[in-house]
């Protein structure tokens, strides 16, 4: 399942570019000099990848404990499910039951510090702004923080994680390069794609949970994963 990682961050780009590409078409870079250009957006990006990462530790360890648990079929039907709400459920249902106002006063320092690095122009600050991008709630992070939970162990977290934000890189990348083409007909047209996938991947999760035999589709007992926690182990 970790294919899906990177597949999922390449098509949450596209949400990722009307969302946060004001913050990456604003970062502090030298456009008169290409290669430190080029340099510059990169630390940005190990920015966003050590976030993306850092969480994939911490929901990689609690799918651990549910791994051990022997909850790791149930777990991975449970993750299906989620994405697949996410893009079902409209956000207005979300907000209504405001899940996110025991963060808000966390999310408005990181708001805060982020602002603040964008009047330096040094890599740590470049590093940060990155950092501080990957930790902003996002839906379509939450959802693969799902998968995370799914791989049911530490380091397959972190590398499903990391995998994730490695497939955002290629058009958050671009986009700093070509704002001026990125209207806003153009980004609702691309996110359109968003849902179509996210469903494909809920399933995928669903079906792995169900056993049903299916060689690297749904592997009866999960063995994949028991097999891959094993190899982690020698």
């Amino acid at each position: 399942m970790l294919y899906s990682a990177l597949i999922f961050g390449l098509i949450s780009s596209f949400h990722c570019i009307g969302m946060c590409g004001p913050i990456a078409m604003m970062l502090p870079v030298d456009h008169k000099n290409p290669t430190k250009k080029a340099l510059q957006i990169l630390t940005y990006q190990l920015g966003r990848l050590t976030a993306y990462s850092t969480l994939g530790l911490l929901f990689g360890l609690m799918g651990r404990g549910l791994f051990l648990a022997g909850m790791q079929q149930r777990m991975s039907i449970a993750v299906g499910v989620m994405m697949i709400a996410i893009v079902l459920i409209p956000e207005r249902i979300f907000a209504k039951y405001n899940f996110s106002k025991p963060v808000y006063k966390l999310i408005s320092k990181v708001k805060t510090s982020l602002g603040s690095q964008f009047k330096r122009k040094t890599p740590d600050a470049l590093f940060t702004i990155g950092l501080l991008n990957g930790f902003l709630p996002c839906g379509l992070v939450y959802a693969a923080l799902f998968g995370a939970i799914a791989m049911q162990n530490v380091a397959l977290g972190i590398t499903y994680m990391f995998l994730y934000g490695l497939g955002t890189i290629p058009l958050m990348s671009a986009v700093v390069y070509v704002s001026n083409f990125l209207t806003v007909p153009f980004r609702n047209k691309l996110q359109k794609v968003i849902p179509i996938v996210t469903v494909i991947i809920g399933t995928l999760f669903i079906l792995r949970g169900m056993g049903l035999g299916i060689a690297n589709v749904s592997p009866s007992g999960l063995n994949l994963f028991v097999q891959a926690n094993a190899n982690c182990h020698n």
